[in-house]
């Protein structure tokens, strides 16, 4: 139930997203760069629980598009750090409202208490390490 759940949300933000070529989780990844600022690609699997090789396509796919740039950590030159580009930002800017509907069509079969005790669960499922 949980992946068909899932499968409708991802149904329901293709059909909704400001940027049909944005899947979810390269917004996830935009939010995640925003939110915390240019990231690591480790840091960026702790923030969207998405795999290291995973992530690593998701931020060539982005950089490929404009959104973000990578570059070496000054640091630790074996890092990678991604940022958000102007045009990233402006895409962030575009979909956060299609994100807040999208949400509103997802939970629109629940109640105020069922969206409550849902988000209640759905943290408690993550466990008590999860971000959001």
């Amino acid at each position: 139930m949980l992946r068909r759940t899932y499968q409708r949300h991802v149904a329901i933000f293709q059909q909704e997203a400001s940027d049909p070529n944005l899947t979810t989780v390269q917004f996830v990844t935009l939010h995640a760069i925003r939110d915390h600022g240019p990231s690591a690609q480790s840091e960026l699997v702790r923030a969207t629980a998405v795999d290291q090789g995973t992530i690593r396509g998701i931020l060539d796919r982005l950089k490929g598009r404009g959104l973000i740039t990578l570059s070496a950590d000054p640091s630790d030159r074996r890092k990678v750090i991604a940022s958000l580009t102007d045009a990233g930002n402006r895409t962030l800017d575009e979909m956060v409202p299609c994100a807040l509907n999208i949400t509103e069509l997802t939970l629109a079969n629940l109640n105020a208490a069922e969206r409550v005790a849902l988000m209640f669960l759905l943290r408690k499922m993550l466990g008590p390490d999860a971000e959001g």
